[in-house]
């Protein structure tokens, strides 16, 4: 296993390198050139038009340019935004990154057990009405146009026309944190480390009371859910900023309840082809055989060994449901990763652009990497030499 992923390490490293070069290339192929911007403005005269452009390094060829980034990118130094000069591209994305993860990795998640769990129940009940009704549901919203669905999510529960009982866009609410003590990131990131320890609990709870018996099972594992959430909620509560929480969570359930909608279907059409071709087994058959329960040979025989694609497809969408940010938060007014990144890409903010690329581009090269290993745990038939 070790030497397997010291390879897959190194097949990443060359793959992240084409990465980047297919990624500057295109960026330096986008005509017009951002140092207009500022290099038209009739304020400035001839001389500090020409220190402007050594500044932002736009007096070198695109080679050279190029083969600079490679080197401050090496140390850490994804340079500094023509949009916020003199911010550094680093400190914009580690200010919006917690807003972006908090959003999508919850909706991903969510999405996740709720298409898993949706897909195990309609394999199991193949060619009854709820079967149908629930793959045309899901199919129709897999397949809806995401920005009016969107819009129809916020007219319906955000508006006066409609529900009103949500807020409507951003991502806090100005009154609230006009004398907060602390900034928006400073509660982002201990809700993420929350959410990251409850998950880790729910998930580590499971895999300990999988051979148990199903009813004890059960109670284990509601209980020790139970006892995460007390723990979480009485952690928030004693923290001073938990109305802080509270209001991002606010803000957080139109666009999340908007994801899971749109992305469940995907999880649960592949749950159930996986599952139906589980079911087809010769080990389920000889399951039946032994007399075990509907429940134990649905949950423990066919939804796990129905998994391998499932995860593989969850772990890919972890990491591209960032770059899938772009359309949603600017829908929602939402000021994270996607929105920063149309804003750039707008504007030929090619520091910027190459920023959120290299980001995105990590998590999916290590995916690839996660989805592998899992596969070993998943399935004891794989064998990595």
């Amino acid at each position: 296993m070790l030497s397997y992923i010291l390879k897959r390490l190194f097949q990443i490293v060359i793959t992240f390198f084409l990465f980047l070069c297919l990624s500057y290339l295109l960026m330096e192929a986008m005509p017009g050139d951002f140092g207009q911007v500022f290099l038209n403005d009739p304020s400035l005269t001839q001389t500090q038009r020409e220190a402007l452009r050594v500044g932002l390094g736009l007096d070198r060829p695109p080679h050279e340019r190029f083969l600079i980034y490679l080197q401050n990118l090496a140390t850490g130094d994804m340079g500094i935004s023509f949009t916020y000069y003199p911010q550094p591209v680093s400190s914009i994305l580690l200010e919006r990154a917690p807003r972006t993860i908090m959003l999508f990795l919850t909706a991903t998640i969510v999405s996740f057990y709720v298409g898993f769990f949706a897909g195990k129940m309609l394999a199991w009940q193949r060619g009854r009405s709820v079967e149908y009704v629930t793959t045309v549901g899901g199919v129709m919203l897999y397949t809806v146009f995401t920005p009016w669905f969107a819009l129809l999510m916020m007219w319906l529960f955000a508006s006066n026309q409609g529900l009103d009982l949500l807020p409507l866009g951003k991502f806090i609410s100005p009154e609230l944190w006009r004398d907060a003590p602390v900034s928006s990131n400073e509660v982002f990131n201990p809700m993420l480390m929350t959410m990251i320890i409850v998950s880790t609990g729910v998930f580590a709870t499971v895999l300990a009371t999988r051979r148990l018996a199903v009813q004890q099972r059960r109670l284990i594992q509601w209980g020790g859910f139970a006892a995460l959430l007390v723990g979480a909620t009485i952690y928030w509560m004693s923290s001073g900023i938990g109305v802080y929480a509270l209001d991002i969570a606010y803000h957080l359930i139109l666009p999340i309840l908007t994801l899971t909608l749109i992305n469940f279907a995907g999880t649960m059409l592949l749950t159930r082809n996986s599952m139906l071709e589980t079911l087809r087994e010769d080990y389920i058959t000889t399951a039946r055989a032994k007399g075990l329960s509907d429940q134990v040979i649905r949950d423990k025989h066919a939804a796990r060994n129905a998994l391998l694609p499932v995860v593989t497809s969850f772990v890919f969408s972890l990491a591209f449901a960032f770059s899938g940010g772009i359309i949603t938060e600017n829908v929602f007014s939402w000021p994270g990763m996607g929105a920063a990144f149309l804003e750039a890409a707008q504007t030929q903010d090619i520091p910027l652009v190459m920023g959120t690329l290299v980001f995105i581009g990590m998590l999916a090269m290590l995916a690839h990497l996660a989805a592998d290993i899992l596969y070993a745990f998943l399935d004891p038939r794989i064998r990595y030499a």
